[in-house]
């Protein structure tokens, strides 16, 4: 079977939301780690107060590790003291899908990065102000770049300095 070649979708921060061919994905899911591909593949969860950056304080961005595509910013994260990194914004709108999630017997809203398809967390209407809304997203989902530095861009679309 053949793939199409679709148009960028180019969000409104200026990335392409464009999802990566089967041959791009495949290189991308190659180097995850076990528990990576648990989380990001197969919408696992990570351990409570386990993730490397539920600690984080520096200034930057947080990345899908998976396609490198900027979620989060450092200044919207904060402490829920849920045990994982929480959020209370996106990096764009576009760049967060929301799915329905009803496993466990409870209705929740599944996160997952827009151009890759891989789950991040989830997202609850219990965070602090201005959007009342908390991203608790997974340590092992996120690639973290501090300002100043280059961007993860494994899909070679020229996505920019964080």
């Amino acid at each position: 079977m053949t793939e199409t070649i679709q148009a960028p979708q180019i969000s409104p921060a200026g990335f392409d939301l464009t999802p990566p061919s089967r041959a791009d994905r495949a290189g991308l899911e190659g180097g995850l780690s076990r528990e990576e591909k648990e989380v990001l593949l197969h919408h696992g969860t990570e351990a409570p107060f386990c993730g490397g950056l539920l600690d984080n304080k520096e200034d930057g961005v947080y990345c899908c590790r998976l396609c490198g595509l900027p979620l989060f910013r450092a200044k919207t994260k904060f402490e829920s003291g849920t045990g994982w990194p929480s959020f209370f914004a996106p990096f764009d709108e576009t760049h967060v899908r929301a799915v329905r999630d009803d496993s466990y017997g409870m209705i929740r809203i599944e996160t997952r990065c827009a151009r890759c398809d891989s789950h991040q967390g989830h997202v609850f209407p219990d965070g602090p102000s201005p959007t009342r809304l908390r991203y608790c997203i997974n340590s092992v989902s996120l690639q973290f770049v501090a300002n100043g530095q280059p961007l993860p861009d494994p899909l070679g679309r020229g996505d920019r300095i964080a």
